[in-house]
């Protein structure tokens, strides 16, 4: 059921990490458990969503590998639980889907997931986006430096919240936040889809992939830029996208 090719990375610190496996197919959690295990990760898997929820009670996990289709809750809903639960907010989410219904991948990606995967799917590629998400989650727990400003918002790079002037704070996945600081990193810059897509989800984007513009319109909706002409997060037509705006750095209490 699994085929596929790997591609080259920067290693990451994977020693100890947990993987917690959701899916209701168990000659698939018992060869992505055997592979996974392999390559370095503590693997607990469950095949639904009660078992899930019962398992996170327990001890949260480094990373989540959610099926979208389960017996008793579907993984969408269990995605949106996860996101509004705070203790388990910022925990990064790979979906499964055995749908090829473009709707269900957008539905995932707004709902708080950071990447999705087709099935049937290479394990070697899911390894892969795991380390690229870990690696992700890793560089930003490994930076200094408190909060950026720019425009009207403050992003808090340690807590990754992202906070108004007016005082809301806007919920940021951990796609989102990635994003958003690839565009904090080069404040007026155009940075090409190909660019974008390496750099928030470890892949290259392929012939016809709206993963890229997906992510882009999410985050617009967090930062208040939406309606016909955006004009925080700019399209250049052609060349890819631009943040409009200065970064300034400070502190938590300035």
């Amino acid at each position: 059921m699994l085929a596929g090719g790997q591609k080259k990375e920067r290693p990451v610190t994977q020693a100890g990490k947990t993987i917690l496996l959701v899916d209701d197919d168990q000659e698939i959690r018992d060869l992505l458990d055997a592979y996974l295990s392999r390559s370095g990760f503590n693997v607990r898997t469950a095949p639904d969503g009660s078992s899930f929820r019962a398992a996170l009670g327990e001890s949260p996990a480094d990373l989540v590998i959610l099926d979208v289709m389960l017996p008793d809750e579907d993984g969408f809903s269990l995605c949106r639980w996860v996101r509004q639960h705070e203790r388990l907010a910022q925990m990064p989410i790979i979906m499964l889907t055995a749908s090829s219904d473009e709707a269900d991948r957008v539905i995932g990606l707004e709902l708080g997931a950071d990447d999705y995967l087709g099935k049937p799917f290479s394990p070697r590629e899911l390894l892969a986006r795991i380390k690229a998400l870990l690696r992700r989650v890793q560089f930003s727990q490994e930076r200094t430096g408190d909060v950026l400003a720019f425009e009207d918002w403050r992003l808090d790079m340690v807590s990754h919240r992202l906070f108004h002037r007016d005082g809301e704070e806007t919920f940021l996945s951990g796609a989102d936040f990635a994003l958003l600081k690839l565009f904090l990193d080069h404040p007026q810059q155009i940075l090409d889809r190909d660019t974008i897509a390496n750099a928030t989800r470890g892949r290259e984007v392929m012939p016809l992939d709206r993963i890229v513009d997906m992510a882009v319109s999410r985050l617009r909706q967090r930062l208040r830029d939406t309606g016909k002409c955006p004009r925080l997060i700019r399209t250049v037509r052609g060349s890819g996208y631009l943040l409009a705006a200065n970064v300034t750095p400070c502190h938590a209490s300035d």
